[in-house]
């Protein structure tokens, strides 16, 4: 198999001098430095990458969570309440907390996961007027089964990095995330 690459830069990762292979992202900038030399694009680098890798990711998630009848939403309503521990229940209001979505985005989950079978709204023993939801026997056992499958996939998507280069990659995200999202 013949393999047409250019090279991009040289780097040191690792200890070892590494060439680094150009990709569509490199051919951008290579387009915008010609046609404008004056504009800084160097943030194309980041973005632009970000978010082609963001649609690799988005993919492979989504075939995963469709072999478990879920979409991507659904498997962190999931998620989030197999990992809140028993008895794996959380308010309405702490679940789209925990995930950063509107109470209407929660709602219409919660009405799949409930017709589902995957949950079930109980009332709330500390509030008369409130209700809690909770994982239900078939919830816990798929939550199961596709959380290992999702940790497997992550794995994979993730391959091509050491885990030195992950934990790096994840700090450097984590850093810039809370720039973005303060806490």
């Amino acid at each position: 198999m013949y393999l047409d690459a250019k090279i991009a830069s040289a780097k040191v990762l690792d200890g070892f001098h590494c060439l680094m292979m150009s990709d569509p992202v490199d051919k951008i900038l290579a387009q915008w430095r010609d046609e404008r030399p004056d504009l800084d694009a160097s943030s194309m680098m980041i973005l632009g990458r970000t978010a082609r890798i963001a649609r690799h990711f988005d993919k492979s998630l989504g075939a995963v969570f469709s072999k478990f009848g879920l979409h991507g939403g659904e498997f962190d309503v999931l998620a989030t309440l197999r990992r809140s521990g028993a008895p794996y229940q959380l308010s309405p209001t702490a679940l789209f907390q925990a995930m950063m979505v509107s109470s209407g985005t929660m709602t219409n989950r919660i009405d799949r996961l409930e017709d589902a079978a995957l949950v079930k709204r109980i009332p709330d023993p500390g509030d008369r007027r409130g209700t809690l939801i909770q994982l239900t026997d078939k919830g816990f056992d798929l939550i199961e089964e596709a959380v290992e499958a999702h940790v497997a996939n992550g794995s994979k998507l993730l391959q091509g990095l050491t885990e030195s280069e992950r934990q790096d990659l994840s700090d450097l995200l984590r850093k810039l995330l809370l720039s973005l999202e303060p806490l």
